[in-house]
């Protein structure tokens, strides 16, 4: 049974902005702290943004200013919303969950407890 879902990729043009949206079937999602990862074809899985369960931000250096992650705990609903898109944040996006109160080392996809599946993006003229 899937625990998160994540929506919102789709192919836009660069410079575009974008929304991705995570639903977490947890019913402790208030209490993790939640991330964006992403894959381009052929590399490592790398980080883009947490937040922890008392609303601190983090961002990798390369989408800091354009990405803004955020949470609605009464949807159980963590986002991720993109602006000035370019070709090289092309990648498969996931959201990942980790630990209830667990915190510190966000950027390691270890830390994480649970993935999606992942959605498309695609920056390209």
């Amino acid at each position: 049974q899937m625990q998160l879902a994540e929506s919102g990729g789709e192919l836009v043009q660069p410079g575009a902005s974008l929304r991705l949206s995570c639903v977490d079937s947890k019913f402790t999602f208030s209490h993790r702290g939640m991330a964006w990862f992403r894959q381009a074809p052929g590399k490592e899985r790398e980080f883009v943004a947490a937040i922890s369960y008392d609303t601190n931000t983090y961002y990798t250096d390369s989408v800091k200013g354009r990405f803004t992650i955020s949470r609605d705990n009464a949807k159980s609903t963590l986002y991720l919303q993109m602006s000035s898109l370019k070709p090289e944040d092309t990648a498969v996006y996931y959201c990942a969950g980790r630990t209830p109160y667990s915190s510190g080392r966000h950027e390691e996809p270890v830390m994480y407890d649970y993935w999606g599946q992942g959605t498309q993006v695609t920056v390209s003229s």
